[in-house]
């Protein structure tokens, strides 16, 4: 049974979210503020993370830096509707997906399976033939070693987020094919949607990882009107 952490100062929102999540068969632990929430990964290990941004202590983007320093389990930011630095912040420093307050719940469940059906691929991958041990893409100068996780550029590591990593191992495992946002969306994040702002994020934020000059990007070709494509 998947754990969720649930993690959000409003109590009744907080208890609603368990609710739901509860009645679909999810195993749910809640905390009600940042350092609380930093502690609960550390010591539950949960399978995702649902995280407001506004939470007391500190606050939820501070929780998010804090987890990916040692975690890459899934995490799902909860912010205001209009918020969009906090949205785009929120995807830089790790964040797997967002949602905009108000939602509804059936959105949420969504939301939550994609995360965790991703992740379930990403261990079949890892622990199958799908992807066999040592496996290593080479897409120009970087070095993408799939099953360590780990991205070089030469002898220079490269850090990248988990999200930023599974983008640009998509975009290089289909190199010289345009692949859309849609596309994007439902190949690294496991949903389809009309809202792709979170996949041009992660390409932004990607971008300024391995692009000498991510304004003129040459690995990752933008063709307008239609989506992105690795070109090394």
């Amino acid at each position: 049974m998947p754990n969720i952490l649930v993690v959000d100062d409003e109590r009744n929102l907080a208890d609603t979210f368990a609710y739901n999540l509860r009645k679909e068969g999810f195993d749910v632990e809640t905390a009600g503020e940042g350092y609380a929430a930093v502690e609960a990964v550390q010591a539950q290990h949960p399978d995702a993370v649902i995280l407001d941004v506004m939470l007391p202590g500190i606050d939820g983007l501070e929780v998010c830096r804090r987890i990916r320093r040692t975690n890459s389990v899934p995490i799902l930011m909860l912010t205001a509707r209009g918020e969009e630095m906090d949205r785009v912040v929120g995807l830089e420093i790790g964040a797997d997906d967002y949602l905009s307050k108000p939602f509804s719940m059936r959105e949420l469940m969504a939301r939550v399976r994609a995360l965790l059906r991703r992740k379930e691929m990403i261990r079949e991958e890892l622990g199958t033939v799908t992807i066999p041990a040592g496996e290593v893409l080479i897409a120009g100068d970087l070095r993408i070693d799939v099953g360590a996780h780990t991205v070089s550029r030469g002898d220079e590591p490269v850090d990248l987020t988990p999200k930023q990593f599974a983008l640009l191992e998509t975009l290089v495992r289909h190199r010289g094919q345009v692949l859309s946002a849609e596309q994007l969306l439902e190949l690294v994040w496991g949903y389809t949607d009309t809202d792709t702002r979170t996949v041009a994020v992660h390409m932004r934020s990607l971008r300024t990882r391995i692009e000498d000059d991510p304004s003129h990007p040459l690995r990752i070709e933008t063709v307008r009107g239609v989506g992105y494509r690795y070109t090394r």
